[in-house]
Parts: C-alpha cells; structure tokens; sequence
C-alpha cells in the first residue's frame, strides 16, 4: 500500500486490520517519524530549520508563520495538516494517522496529546485499530496538559482548559475542561 491510498482509506474510518497492508505502512511510517523527530528533538535548530523539519516530517510545506518548540513527538506525521500562524508548544504528542488539522491561529499548549486512533475492543481483534479525525478549528487554544480524542473537533474560537480530556465536540467560542471535558461558558468578546 502506498501512502496517497492509505490516507484515503483512513478517511473512511474503517478498520485498521492488524497485519494488513495499511498497518504494515502505519510501521514503515513510524519509522521515519522517528528518524525526523529525532533531528527536531536532539540539537538546537532555527525556527527556519525547525520550519524546514516540520515539512519534511508531514510531508507537505508549512507555512512561514508555523512555529514549534520541541520536542515533539508523532508516530506518523504524514496526516497532519497545518495552517497559518499556528504555534505548538513543548511535549506535544501527535498521533495522526486518522487525521489531524490545525486551522491559522490555533494555539497548542505544553504536553498536549491528539489521539485519532482507538482499538477494537474485542479481545481477539485488539491489535486492529479505527482512525478517525482531530480538527483544531481557527484560533482555538487547547491548554497544556490537555488530551483531545480521535474524533472530536474543537470548534472556531473555543478554549481547551489545562489538563481536560475531550471526548466529545466543542461548540465554537466556549470554554471546556475536566476529566472528560465539560462546558465551563461561553466567551464573550
């Protein structure tokens, strides 16, 4: 399987059957998230060369407004969309092989973890997984700590409190937090 194929077939939210084609590649691609995640964490790099990096890890250029303080870990990096002036802070951990886009301006706190990825829950099927997708809607603030689930969209505006577990969509322009995340308020400009 090739990697345009996989990403279409990730789209469909489908089984991951373990052994198959498609994780077969999840494993290739691991790999090298791993050789680049290595160079962005282990020296001191410009943000022009962490820029550069970054690129090279998702696959597709950044903008020059992108900034990112490592280190930063994924075990993919080809399914991560980024837009403009979009910053992600230290410890972050990025597992993209369903799908994660970050709209401009969203900001990414200190050790926040995206998960698109869950597995079966039969004993006998465990090792299979279903991708499904993490939008970061524009200018959204997802606060350190925080752990955003696979499926879940954080909507325009809205405010991810410190350490919060979302299971569950985000209105726009709200503020949520707890373990799993509740609505706290709106926000009001």
């Amino acid at each position: 399987m090739e990697l345009k194929e996989y990403l279409e077939y990730v789209k469909t939210g489908e089984v991951i059957e373990a052994g198959s084609p498609a994780h077969l590649l999840m494993h290739r691609l691991s790999q090298e998230a791993l050789k680049i995640t290595t160079q962005i964490n282990n020296t001191y790099h410009s943000p022009d060369e962490l820029r550069e990096l970054f690129s090279r890890l998702i696959g597709k250029e950044v903008p020059a407004s992108f900034a990112l303080f490592p280190p930063f870990y994924t075990d993919c990096g080809k399914n991560i969309n980024i837009g403009e002036n979009v910053f992600i802070n230290a410890s972050c951990h990025f597992q993209d092989q369903g799908g994660i886009t970050i709209d401009d301006g969203a900001l990414i706190g200190h050790c926040v973890t995206l998960a698109t990825l869950n597995h079966c829950e039969s004993v006998e099927n465990r090792g299979s997984m279903i991708p499904k997708p993490i939008h970061i809607c524009k200018n959204a603030w997802i606060g350190s700590n925080s752990t955003i689930l696979q499926g879940v969209t954080i909507g325009e505006g809205a405010i991810v409190a410190a350490g919060a577990v979302v299971t569950k969509d985000v209105a726009p322009k709200t503020v949520v937090g707890g373990v799993p995340a509740k609505f706290i308020k709106y926000i009001e400009e």
